[in-house]
């Protein structure tokens, strides 16, 4: 049996969640991997007044989840995403900004034994100031180096570990001994529950132009399908009405029965119609105009001149 110390902490933890659900309907699911208790702190402190951090054990978590199911069912949509060392974050602001504050507390980190590699390692070729007697350290990893002004260097630059490669204790060694803190750690967050909505965190990286632009794309398609499919929806009948209109004014123009519509269409054409009719005139009338006839020159002194 819990003590009752326990069980107060417990309830405690069930009556908190079950107000910030009720009050804040998105939340950001996060990986908390390899974040330590100082750095912690460091994002609650940046959360202030715009999000609030929930951790716990999955357990206590997918049961504060479930005491909640009664009052708001969306909540089931969020149970399955407690799995492996995630919490939550209650947004109080836009969600885009609260990732955005989480994302700028990641700290740098060495390269440990067993971790997976977030990321590729490569070691920049150059002098290490390492003294010679580390020599066979580099010959055991299969690096060539030559000793150059009293210190080992790196002839060319190494590749020393791939994405999603666990570090093996010798890289990890050989990173330390050159001071090189590959890795970045901070709260990952994974996943975006809105109101019973969930969706990747990527989504939130997209701007409003994108969005547009992907809305108006599908819309081209929409309309491009309903009219091959002889179907009409919202997004076909302004293109339907302006065809039949087109197909309207090109029948009338061979016959003398006019319509309103119509006569502003030729209102608004008859300008720009006019230039280049009055451009192709003066062109025609240039060609049709006679050279100028060249006037002989007359000799009026009859070759002879009073200065000679």
């Amino acid at each position: 049996m819990p003590s009752a110390e326990k069980f107060q902490k417990k309830q405690l933890y069930f009556e908190k969640v079950a107000q910030l659900v009720e009050a804040h309907p998105r939340v950001l699911v996060v990986l908390a991997d390899h974040v330590g208790s100082k750095q912690m702190s460091e994002v609650r402190r940046s959360l202030r007044g715009k999000g609030i951090i929930v951790m716990g054990k999955n357990t206590m978590m997918r049961t504060a989840l479930k005491l909640n199911l009664s009052k708001t069912p969306q909540l089931d949509a969020l149970i399955p995403l407690v799995k492996l060392n995630v919490g939550f974050v209650f947004c109080l602001e836009d969600p885009t900004l609260v990732r955005s504050i989480i994302m700028e507390n990641r700290v740098p980190a060495a390269a440990r034994q067993g971790v997976i590699a977030p990321k590729d390692v490569r070691i920049p070729a150059g002098p290490t100031g390492m003294d010679p007697s580390q020599t066979s350290f580099f010959q055991a990893l299969g690096i060539s180096t030559k000793i150059a002004k009293g210190q080992i260097e790196i002839q060319n630059e190494v590749h020393v570990i791939k994405t999603g490669d666990k570090v093996t204790a010798s890289q990890s060694v050989l990173l330390q001994k050159l001071d090189i803190r590959p890795f970045t750690y901070g709260l990952q967050v994974m996943d975006v529950y809105d109101d019973g909505s969930v969706y990747s965190a990527s989504v939130l990286d997209m701007t409003d132009a994108e969005t547009i632009s992907k809305l108006q794309s599908a819309a081209r398609h929409v309309a491009a399908l309903s009219r091959e499919l002889g179907i009409p929806t919202q997004a076909s009948v302004p293109h339907c009405i302006l065809e039949a209109f087109k197909h309207c004014a090109a029948l009338c123009l061979d016959s003398d029965f006019k319509f309103k519509e119509m006569d502003k269409m030729l209102s608004a054409s008859a300008p720009a119609a006019a230039v280049p009719a009055a451009a192709a005139k003066a062109q025609a009338a240039k060609k049709e105009a006679p050279p100028p006839e060249k006037e002989e020159e007359e000799d009026e002194d009859l070759g002879m001149s009073l200065f000679d």
